[in-house]
């Protein structure tokens, strides 16, 4: 029994001369990079207090300190002298089906990062996007919501945002109406132009510059084509648009000029 008691207490002797620096640095290194992670997570909530990281910051935040401590946990291992080879085997192995099972939501949460980051838009943008148009009214990290005019809720995949084509309306806050008509050579030109720039210049809703043009844009056998082009604010475009286009034919029917079909 004295023997026995002897071998363990040799063995758990020998143990601590082997193992115990290596434990012992392992400590050590665990709260001083425990310590320089805190700072890093530090520098990293400066970095990113910018207004275009707002909805993507508590996100990140989360994602670089999992990844910091999964570095030191790493490194820890490695000190201590734990084989990675099985352990990175099976991280690998995890990752290639995770990554098979879920290669369409990543690939959202990617463009979801990378619009948040890059902000192509933005909420309250009006944005054409997979044949529709609406307002954008949320980001998140998989998908954008965007509503119509017509009040319908579009669900777009980020993913679909990010390799496709969008179009910001209201982007440069302006946006140019184009609108044109056709009248038979009968009609004099310099008149209708007069009744659609008095028409124009009496619109409150319409901005001065750029500055309006009206001018001839095709000449057809059975008469010509007067093109109109105007700016206005981007949000409101459509209801600038609708008046001006009703005020122009009342202005036109008062002076006694009909457009074809009226």
């Amino acid at each position: 029994m004295k023997k026995g008691v002897t071998d363990f207490y040799n063995l758990a002797y020998q143990w601590i001369i082997i193992h115990g620096p290596k434990i012992l640095i392992a400590v050590i290194v665990f709260f001083i990079g425990e310590w320089i992670i805190r700072i890093l997570r530090k520098w990293s909530r400066r970095f990113f207090v910018a207004p275009r990281f707002e909805q993507v910051r508590p996100f990140l935040d989360g994602l670089i300190s999992v990844i910091l401590q999964i570095l030191l946990v790493l490194l820890l291992m490695q000190i201590v002298g734990i084989q990675l080879t099985l352990f990175a085997a099976v991280v690998a192995s995890f990752g290639v089906a995770a990554g098979l099972a879920l290669s369409g939501t990543l690939q959202n949460f990617a463009s979801g990062v990378l619009i948040l980051l890059l902000r192509p838009y933005k909420i309250g943008d009006n944005i054409v996007t997979q044949s529709q148009e609406g307002t954008v009214s949320s980001i998140q990290l998989f998908y954008t919501v965007v509503v119509s005019y017509d009040n319908k809720t579009i669900i777009v995949p980020n993913s679909k945002l990010s390799n496709e084509v969008i179009i910001n309306l209201s982007r440069k806050g302006t946006r140019r109406i184009d609108i044109e008509l056709k009248f038979n050579y009968g009609i004099d030109a310099n008149q209708i132009k007069k009744i659609i720039d008095d028409t124009i210049l009496s619109s409150k809703n319409l901005l001065t510059n750029p500055v309006h043009r009206i001018v001839i844009s095709t000449l057809e056998p059975d008469g010509y084509r007067l093109l109109i082009n105007v700016w206005a604010n981007a949000h409101g475009f459509n209801d600038t648009k609708y008046e001006l286009q009703e005020k122009i034919m009342q202005a036109l029917k008062q002076a006694g000029i009909k457009l074809p079909g009226m």
